[in-house]
């Protein structure tokens, strides 16, 4: 029998068990078959996770994240920027006389504003004017000319104002010492 299929063979006949085996494959069968090779796995598996999870992530920050800004921006734009209740009372102005490099006399003027948080501390600070002024007064006449030059000089003088503030008028609190004017002659 296996000499007759080999003459089949010869002549040109046709085995259907030798060529299912011997045809290339077509179309999904070829597909299958390099996804079941192990280089396949090793490089076209990662690569499909990297491209799937990157659109995912492209989508969502596409999609939803315009979403959360604008949320944002609005909220924002609802709050007030000063407080709805806001009190200032004005001290009366200080002159001291302050120390110089060279020993020539120089002075200081300033008129403060004080920022408080509603009119009832407002009306409590009236009292305390006094003491507030004397710890003013006690810190600016150990101040000297150079102390004051400058932003950053105006800059610690308000911390150090707002500091002594606080501490004399407790248990109110004083949010901002403001300068109205400042001179120094």
């Amino acid at each position: 029998m296996a000499s007759k299929d080999k003459e089949a063979d010869a002549e040109g006949g046709e085995n259907p068990a030798a060529e299912g085996a011997e045809a290339p494959k077509k179309g999904l069968a070829k597909i299958l078959g390099l996804v079941k090779t192990k280089k396949f796995l090793m490089i076209g598996v990662p690569v499909i996770v990297l491209l799937l999870g990157g659109g995912g992530a492209g989508a969502y920050f596409f999609l939803f994240a315009g979403h959360e800004e604008g949320e944002h921006a609005a909220k924002e734009e609802e709050k007030p920027l000063t407080p709805p209740e806001v009190a200032f009372t004005d001290m009366q102005d200080i002159l001291v006389n302050i120390q110089s490099s060279d020993g020539a006399p120089a002075y200081l003027k300033l008129a403060v504003s004080l920022e408080l948080e509603n009119e009832e501390e407002k009306a409590a600070f009236t009292p305390l004017m006094p003491r507030i002024t004397d710890q003013f007064q006690a810190y600016l006449r150990e101040l000297r000319v150079d102390d004051l030059k400058g932003s950053a000089g105006v800059l610690r003088l308000k911390e150090e104002l707002l500091r002594r503030v606080n501490v004399a008028a407790a248990p109110y609190h004083v949010r901002d010492v403001l300068l109205k004017e400042m001179i120094v002659q």
